[in-house]
């Protein structure tokens, strides 16, 4: 069932359900939330396009071409699990140069200046932190590092590379990457051929090969410890700023709930429509990176990023 739950979210279509917003009138609402300060930000993929990262659901994103694996898929199907690990070997690398953007930046500058509380990512590319912010709760972890699911042992990404380097010779020479393929999760598509020469290692404290990114999959729930951190985050927050998310995601679409719940106002800055369009008192559908910069221009002179 709960296999069957993730892939429902997987394949959550979110299309038109409230009228576009004047983007005067969003631009005006989101600043004067920003002005006010303790705005706690989400973001989710939209955020990470511009350095290189697709998201999952735009106009170009990798479910048209790649669903991700469940957390199922990873405790019971040991070929699924081998799949993925060739995959995300040869994607890994891409993911590994990615680098933060003026997006990713300019956040960094508000949480600075105090206007933020914090900020909640969707995201798994650690570029938030790359940048500077403080305050980050990685809502579904981090790709660095790698958690075993025999023994739960944890292992960073790095160094799980280099000994799958050193099982693997020449395997990455003999293969043809195009970035623009490479998913959100760190992986991409390859043949039955190079699946099949992969070879797998295991934990280093108990040998299995049962290895997991430390991420939270669809179908997996996000670790009490982390939620009890983001209760504390919301209570403190006076807003909600939802970037470059779809909110298809209940883990994301919930912390709009709450705050709706609470009575705090709520703001939406993304490329196309969200599950939260029709609940949000400020919904802004423009590109993110010229919407934060017009943001900075209304409070003084622009930043340059």
């Amino acid at each position: 069932m709960a296999h069957r739950a993730a892939i429902r979210s997987i394949e959550r279509v979110v299309g038109e359900n409230a009228p576009l917003q004047d983007a005067e009138e969003a631009r005006s609402g989101i600043r004067a939330m920003l002005d006010a300060g303790s705005v706690l930000v989400l973001t989710g993929a939209g955020v990470s396009t511009d350095s290189g990262i697709p998201d999952y659901r735009g106009p170009n994103g990798s479910l048209l071409r790649h669903r991700p694996m469940t957390y199922q898929e990873f405790l019971h199907e040991p070929a699924a699990r081998h799949r993925y690990w060739a995959r995300s070997f040869v994607g890994w690398r891409h993911m590994a140069q990615a680098s933060p953007n003026a997006i990713h930046r300019r956040l960094a500058q508000w949480e600075a200046m105090g206007q933020l509380s914090g900020i909640v990512t969707q995201n798994v590319d650690g570029l938030h932190v790359a940048a500077g912010s403080m305050n980050v709760i990685a809502l579904h972890g981090d790709l660095e590092q790698i958690s075993c699911l025999d023994c739960g042992a944890l292992e960073g990404r790095g160094h799980l590379d280099t000994r799958l380097h050193e099982a693997n010779p020449g395997y990455l020479e003999r293969i043809e990457l195009d970035p623009a393929l490479v998913n959100p999760d760190g992986d991409v598509s390859l043949d039955d051929v190079h699946v099949e020469q992969f070879i797998m290692v295991g934990c280093l404290v108990c040998g299995s090969p049962a290895l997991k990114p430390n991420v939270v999959y669809f179908g997996e729930n996000v670790p009490a410890e982390r939620k009890a951190r983001l209760k504390k985050l919301e209570t403190r927050s006076a807003s909600l700023l939802v970037i470059g998310s779809s909110l298809a995601v209940m883990s994301g679409y919930k912390l709009l709930l709450d705050a709706r719940s609470a009575g705090k106002p709520v703001g939406l800055i993304n490329g196309g429509p969200t599950r939260g369009d029709a609940k949000a008192n400020y919904r802004w559908r423009s590109n993110i990176a010229e919407a934060l910069g017009i943001l900075d221009a209304h409070q003084g002179p622009a930043t340059h990023l």
